[in-house]
């Protein structure tokens, strides 16, 4: 199994599509193919493997594997926003699964992102250290967007027991699956 830190920009897929690069660009390992998504504008750890099951495992929402975000977000998280989204908020497509969910200071050797993130002068910003177990379309964005805290940088820490542990944007180490 790869663990890569995937840079802003990047698709979850070896080929690029429009503006967007893709996995070719920094793996250059045959017949691994990412288990579960991250959007071209979000960052962090990626799991690419090349058994199915495993794969499945991963990414499907049956298994309850936790993904760990770290979210900045554009202003200050009340403590009825943060229960909203303890309990689970209404979206589109129906309510989500409660999220653990906490502030947290700017995460340690945090890399600068390129470009980098709007920034507005009299807008604070904070980060978040989400953790939910489903794994919608945009689910995080959504779900901070509901409750009044627009994502400004989304970054995917944690799969399980895997996190990104001082992986450089970019890089990727290889690892062994571990069934918790």
């Amino acid at each position: 199994m790869i663990c890569f830190n995937k840079p802003y920009g990047v698709l979850s897929q070896f080929t690029p599509e429009g503006r967007w690069r893709g996995l070719q660009d920094f793996i250059d390992i045959p017949h691994v193919y990412a288990a579960g998504r991250l959007d071209a504008d979000s960052e962090g750890l990626l799991l690419l493997t090349c058994d199915g099951a495993l794969q499945a495992r991963i990414a499907d929402p049956r298994f309850k594997m936790e993904k760990t975000y770290w979210v900045q977000v554009d202003g200050v998280p009340t403590e009825a926003a943060l229960a909203a989204l303890r309990q689970g908020v209404l979206l589109k497509d129906g309510p989500t699964l409660p999220a653990r969910v906490r502030t947290i200071d700017l995460p340690p050797s945090l890399w600068e992102r390129d470009p980098p993130i709007r920034v507005r002068r009299n807008m604070p910003t904070a980060w978040l250290e989400l953790v939910i177990t489903e794994g919608r379309n945009r689910q995080v964005r959504r779900m901070t967007a509901a409750v009044g805290l627009p994502t400004l940088r989304l970054i995917r820490a944690a799969i399980g027991p895997y996190a990104l542990q001082g992986l450089a944007p970019g890089c990727w180490r290889e690892l062994r699956f571990v069934d918790r």
